[in-house]
């Protein structure tokens, strides 16, 4: 029941803001079952959760920005699966709060950045993407942190985005189901996710049209970065 309640909270933070399942998701998870079972939980989840958001704001995609994320990305998410199954889970566990506090102190302060012009830094984005979905299920903030820098308008964001996030989840969950990392363990976490993530993209994408994005995007963060605070010193 808990499992399901994490992923319904993470389901619900994605539909409604476009991103934040596995920053949500994964340090709450990595808690409860173990970051063995979380990573693929999450991959598989996302895959579900991210093909429903997608569908709603495909008219907004820009496929040539997504391609470029999305080929660097391949080349960094074999190096994060690997660093998870060769490094100690305290260590893992320690740098992904690191990364999710970091990350959610930046965008909570939200600095102005430059516009980045030129596909190298797509791929370079994409590429430390990768490695961080391969490894935490966290590819999120370096896409979030190029896309508000390319300043995109909010429905191409959410749908580039999904773009991204669900290309990286279908290869993520494909190298943890030829490693052996999706046993029946995590077959059985996955069903009882199921109900959570129904709800959450029904509740997400109602909240979408009433709340104020800025507000629940603060909040989001303020979490986050308790959550990180608690990871790296829990």
């Amino acid at each position: 029941m808990l499992v399901a309640l994490i992923i319904f909270i993470a389901v619900f933070v994605q539909s409604s803001i476009g991103f934040g399942l596995g920053l949500v998701s994964m340090p709450l998870l990595v808690a409860l079952v173990g970051i063995q079972i979380a990573a693929p939980l999450v991959s598989i989840v996302a895959i579900l959760a991210e093909a429903i958001i997608l569908l709603r704001y495909r008219q907004a995609i820009t496929l040539g920005v997504v391609s470029q994320l999305t080929v660097a990305a391949l080349v960094g998410i074999p190096l994060g699966i690997f660093a998870v199954r060769t490094i100690n889970a305290e260590i893992v566990t320690t740098v992904l709060g690191v990364l999710i506090f970091v990350y959610a102190v930046y965008a909570l302060t939200a600095p102005h950045l430059p516009e980045l012009a030129g596909r190298a830094w797509s791929y370079l984005f994409g590429f430390v993407a990768g490695i961080l979905g391969g490894a935490y299920n966290t590819s999120g903030p370096p896409v979030i942190v190029y896309g508000n820098c390319r300043q995109w308008p909010p429905d191409e964001f959410k749908s580039n985005l999904q773009g991204f996030f669900l290309v990286n989840s279908i290869v993520v969950a494909s190298i943890h189901g030829l490693s052996g990392n999706i046993t029946a363990e995590v077959w059985q976490n996955i069903l009882w996710a199921i109900p959570g993530l129904v709800l959450g993209v029904i509740v997400g994408f109602a909240a979408a049209r009433h709340i104020n994005p800025l507000l629940f995007r603060k909040l989001v963060l303020i979490l986050l970065i308790l959550l990180g605070f608690g990871l790296i010193f829990g």
